[in-house]
């Protein structure tokens, strides 16, 4: 057992992200693409748009044709005909001719801007005033102004977003490469743990760290494997982490990370197969006795057994392992902080980084940061909470308007 508690300082722990390579691709078709990690560059293969075309409804001219053109002394133009939504132009536009055109329409030949029709006035047919100069390339989209040919779309390592859904099937993408989200192994151990469904009896508490961990798990972009709860035996824990080697990609032990003589975590993690412990506690408060393992190629986490600790470990220092396997290329900041200022003193232990919870309030003069107090091991102090404000280990407590940056959870 004397790997108990030997801290490792998180600048360590997260180093050990490097050991890990994102998870292989998979090709999935552009409707299950989206939330998923893009696995390549994505290129255009075209010019976007392919044709110039008008972004008002109007008249396609030639802007010189427009040129001091005022209500009193419109130009008058003579339509030339009309453009056809979907069709290429058969004609051209001349010096003092227009012709009628409609949102996303070709531009004829010959045309280099649009006079939008609440700046036009009807003389007959085939005449209309204009009384208002255009520009060249006004009110226009040109050839490739969107992407030209060549150009980089979308990046390797990226969410792909229903804006890049969309820029995709504009290019005809039916396909694209990404990342296989990584599978997630969850156990519950400890005597003390029924399942949901069951009333426990005094002493015993319903199983809230596999549920909690696998929606977490799932928010993340990852596939949560639930083995169930695991009693306080050697046998049955190596047996479940055994099956979760065969399938998982990474396993999170929920509990038995804590001194106690029937913790058995580092044991059964030292009899798995090219298993090694990196770290046993970390410096944070709530999830001191953490550990953090490997074996093979799979990452090994034990959690703390009080839900609200596990909770704040795997927001702090799992979820970057877990975003480095399903290939995110920004997997050190996935979640962006929101500054605030904090609305009272607090105190904090140096030698540790305590994760505060608190609640956004919004005033007059901006956002703040409202402690939840409470202990450590209280759901309702995550419930409550909009996120964790991280006090530096060498910082003894942050003063009321200090600025903070707030991680949501």
């Amino acid at each position: 057992m004397n790997d108990f508690f030997n801290v490792t300082d998180l600048k360590t722990l997260m180093g050990y992200v490097e050991l890990f390579s994102p998870l292989k691709t998979e090709p999935v078709s552009l409707p299950e693409a989206l939330g998923r990690v893009l696995g390549e560059d994505v290129v255009s293969p075209e010019n976007l748009p392919g044709f110039a075309r008008s972004t008002m409804d109007g008249f396609a001219v030639q802007a010189a044709s427009t040129f001091g053109a005022s209500e009193a002394n419109p130009a008058y133009l003579t339509i030339n005909g009309s453009v056809r939504m979907g069709e290429t132009p058969a004609f051209s536009i001349t010096p003092g001719e227009a012709a009628r055109i409609s949102t996303g329409g070709a531009l004829p030949d010959g045309a280099d801007s649009v006079v939008i029709i609440e700046h036009t006035e009807a003389i007959d047919d085939t005449t209309i005033e204009v009384y208002k100069t255009v520009a060249p390339g006004q009110h226009v989209v040109q050839i490739g102004e969107d992407f030209t040919a060549g150009d980089r779309v979308l990046n390797q390592g990226q969410v792909l977003r229903p804006q890049d859904i969309g820029i995709m099937a504009a290019f005809g993408k039916e396909s694209l490469p990404v990342h296989m989200q990584a599978r997630v192994g969850i156990i519950s151990t400890g005597d003390e743990i029924v399942p949901i469904g069951e009333i426990p009896d005094p002493g015993k508490i319903r199983d809230i760290n596999s549920h909690t961990l696998s929606a977490m798990v799932s928010e993340a972009g990852g596939i949560p494997l639930r083995y169930g709860i695991v009693q306080d035996d050697a046998e049955l824990l190596f047996t479940a982490c055994t099956n979760a080697l065969s399938e998982a990609d990474m396993l999170l032990i929920s509990g038995g990370s804590s001194v106690g003589t029937r913790d058995f975590t580092v044991e059964v993690l030292n009899r798995l197969p090219d298993a090694r412990i990196l770290v046993h506690g970390i410096p944070i408060s709530p999830g001191k006795p953490t550990i953090f393992a490997r074996a093979g190629k799979m990452p090994i986490w034990g959690l703390p057994g009080h839900v609200v600790s596990a909770m704040v470990v795997f927001r702090s220092v799992v979820r970057p392992f877990l975003d480095r396997l399903n290939g995110l290329s920004n997997y050190r900041q996935t979640v962006w902080p929101i500054p605030a200022r904090m609305s009272r003193n607090i105190s904090s232990a140096q030698g540790r980084t305590d994760y505060l919870r608190v609640r956004i309030v919004k005033k007059e003069d901006g956002l703040w940061a409202e402690p939840i107090l409470g202990k450590s091991g209280l759901l309702n102090t995550m419930i409550q909470a909009d996120g964790l404000v991280a006090i530096d280990i060498n910082t003894e407590g942050l003063d009321k308007g200090a600025p903070v940056m707030v991680v949501p959870i």
